[in-house]
């Protein structure tokens, strides 16, 4: 389970990094099994949804996190309430969280949803800027790695590519170390480097 430090812990069992949830469960192993197997099945329900209709702004982005997590924990789909830091990295302020999102989705609705993009690098270049401003937002309690993926991969097959594969930098450590640097330093050219390799069109 990622290591959060929070200036209150309302989502923990007491003394465990284990979030409070619907099943009961404290195994830390068995409670992120849970989690992945959620969303598998939300990628294939959220990807089936999308069409030139779909409207990806804050609501669908606060859905994807309340659908996919909703039968596991109550704070599913809700901004979290309190100030977080990860390591080195502080996240944005709580009390900044909700102009913050909307802010962001404002910019992304002006831009179309990444529409107005002529050719796959200012794709990328777009993408990786709004992957970077959620990085640093961190609006939930737990699991923000993983719904921004899923938001990014939607945003991805809205215009036309397939999901991005972050396999290899991932493994080799890069995914984080680039997401270190979009917090930390509003840096984001090894995100930008690690999408532009993982992004394909759609056959």
């Amino acid at each position: 389970m990622s290591k959060y430090r929070l200036d209150e812990s309302p989502i923990y069992l007491e003394g465990s990094e284990v979030p409070k949830n619907k099943l009961g469960i404290k195994e830390a192993e068995l409670i992120h099994e849970i989690e992945n197997n959620l969303l598998l099945q939300a990628y294939e329900h959220f990807a089936s949804q999308i069409t030139e209709k779909t409207v990806l702004n804050e609501t669908y982005f606060i859905s994807l996190h309340k659908k996919t997590f909703e039968s596991l924990y109550d704070f599913a789909g809700l901004y979290r309430t309190v100030n977080m830091s990860k390591g080195d990295s502080q996240f944005c302020l709580a009390k900044h969280l909700s102009s913050e999102s909307k802010r962001i989705f404002t910019e992304l609705e002006n831009d179309a949803y990444l529409l107005t993009c002529n050719n796959k690098k200012a794709f990328v270049k777009q993408l990786t800027y709004y992957k970077s401003e959620l990085i640093a937002l961190h609006p939930f309690y737990e699991l923000n790695g993983r719904t921004l993926r899923l938001f990014i991969d939607m945003l991805c097959l809205y215009n036309g590519y397939d999901f991005i594969d972050y396999s290899e930098a991932i493994e080799n450590n890069a995914y984080i170390e680039a997401s270190i640097l979009c917090v930390q330093y509003a840096d984001n050219t090894k995100m930008e480097e690690i999408i532009e390799n993982g992004l394909r069109t759609r056959l």
